[in-house]
């Protein structure tokens, strides 16, 4: 049992750390302070000029929601089968 806890620490934490450097970088770029080339392109994929107001809003999101998941914690207490949660 105690695996299992510890493995799903490990994956909030990396999840946490994914959604909060994706959030960041995604506020950058939505505030044009950083410009990246088109990575995979199905068309005619042109860089953006200037920010994207939408991109900001996600990327502000996604960096808040990164912190909720590495910060919140789980209350301990009985899980359904009676035994501690983390």
């Amino acid at each position: 049992m105690e695996r299992i806890m510890t493995a799903r620490k490990i994956a909030r934490i990396l999840v946490g750390a994914v959604l909060v450097l994706l959030g960041a970088l995604w506020v950058l770029q939505g505030a044009d302070l950083v410009r990246i080339k088109p990575v995979l392109c199905v068309a005619d994929c042109q860089p953006l000029v200037g920010g994207s107001p939408v991109w900001l809003a996600v990327g502000v999101v996604a960096f808040l929601a990164g912190l909720a998941v590495l910060t919140v914690r789980r209350q301990g207490g009985r899980g359904r089968a009676g035994q501690l949660q983390e």
